[in-house]
């Protein structure tokens, strides 16, 4: 697989020499100062790209967009989208002119991944992200106070969340509220609560068929764009994969997956396999969703979390949580021969180590949330061996 890493731009703390040296040659990166729905000017997209390639000895090329965003308007369905749908068509196609043609893309309403701490202690001094349900009810019920709240949470949850908000300062309540919102990482609007409260009154009619339908309706105006081009688009699932708010997710399981492949039958319409996403799901069997979508996985989130009964769940070593990333590994590589042997030029997967932990230096430097340099090198390392045993065990390429 290709070893990729993502890189926020040229204010990122990591920087290109640092991915350098964790022997990542791709670069996963995007436009993050372009607003929603505007076209990605092939000039924007060529300066991006001179940065990545300035220094050759690096050995980087930018591999793929992560993410070009979809905007609220096309998920909610709402206006005109006729100039919204055009102007991402002639993105893809300014994308395709410059090389780049693999791109992830999420559907999630209004929020992105979504923690409710980004530095819970581990021993030793590092730091993880981890998602408390408890938490999360405190936010929805007490701070947000949305509509019919306390039915998406269980008693015994909304008990501890009323205990959590009862001896919560207000400097905790908005630390809560930052945390939640640092999942929009580059995100061109961030939220407060009134803000929250008329994004979501925005999405008071969207039911999870609604999303779908509009999902299909935003695959059916820009797959064949992509066909044309060469792209290939691969969506990644919800995280975490439930619903949050009242606002519905369409991205979390292996049914959801079907439903979205199904509905524009074209290999531009793929999938980003992120394992750690569909792992906080505890209905989903992550080697067994890889195996039965193989053939449309066009890009790679390896990472594990460890789930807990209450719905909280932590960000775990990438070796460690509970899926079994050698069986994953293990499915990826062999749909990369099978593709190699079909004769796929593009026979190799991207993949990059996706969330790590705060270690070592990197404890308290201003890192965006779950991407610090060593945790992620660390995941790395160890992926890069299960990668290089299974390869050297089956006789798949690598």
């Amino acid at each position: 697989m290709e070893q990729t890493w993502r890189w926020f731009g040229p204010d990122d703390v990591v920087q290109l020499s640092h991915i350098c040296q964790t022997g990542a040659t791709g670069i996963v990166t995007a436009l993050h100062h372009i607003p929603y729905g505007v076209i990605w000017s092939i000039e924007e997209i060529e300066k991006r790209k001179a940065l990545i390639t300035a220094d050759p000895s690096l050995g980087l090329r930018w591999s793929v967009v992560e993410s070009l965003p979809v905007h609220e308007n096309i998920k909610i369905g709402e206006g005109d989208l006729t100039p919204l749908f055009e102007n991402y068509r002639q993105s893809l196609r300014n994308l395709a002119q410059c090389g780049i043609t693999t791109i992830c893309y999420n559907f999630m309403p209004v929020v992105d991944w979504t923690r409710t701490e980004l530095a819970y202690p581990l021993p030793g001094g590092g730091t993880a992200l981890r998602f408390n349900a408890h938490e999360f009810a405190a936010f929805d019920c007490f701070m947000l106070e949305r509509v019919g709240a306390e039915a998406d949470h269980s008693p015994e949850i909304l008990e501890r969340a009323r205990n959590w908000y009862d001896r919560s300062s207000e400097a905790d309540r908005r630390q809560l509220l930052s945390n939640i919102m640092a999942g929009l990482p580059g995100a061109y609007d961030r939220y407060d609560i009134p803000g929250l409260r008329v994004m979501l009154d925005r999405y008071r009619d969207i039911d999870a068929k609604a999303l779908r339908e509009n999902l299909a309706r935003f695959l059916r105006e820009v797959i064949p764009t992509a066909e044309e081009v060469g792209i290939r688009m691969c969506i990644h699932p919800d995280d975490p994969p439930r619903p949050l708010m009242g606002l519905p997710r369409i991205v979390s399981n292996a049914d959801d997956i079907g439903f979205i492949l199904d509905a524009v039958g074209s290999p531009a319409n793929g999938l980003t396999l992120c394992s750690g996403s569909l792992g906080a799901n505890p209905v989903n069997d992550v080697p067994a969703i890889a195996r039965r979508f193989a053939s449309r996985i066009w890009f790679a989130h390896l990472r594990n979390v460890a789930k807990e009964p209450d719905g909280s769940f932590m960000e775990a070593d990438h070796l460690g949580g509970d899926t079994d990333m050698v069986a994953l590994v293990t499915v990826l590589l062999e749909e990369q021969k099978r593709r190699k042997d079909a004769g796929d030029a593009q026979w190799r997967i991207p993949m990059r180590p996706d969330h790590g932990h705060e270690l070592l230096d990197d404890v308290g430097k201003p890192t965006h949330p779950g991407y610090p340099a060593i945790g992620r090198l660390r995941g790395l390392a160890e992926l890069r061996g299960v990668m290089t045993a299974v390869s050297a065990l089956r006789d798949l390429p690598l």
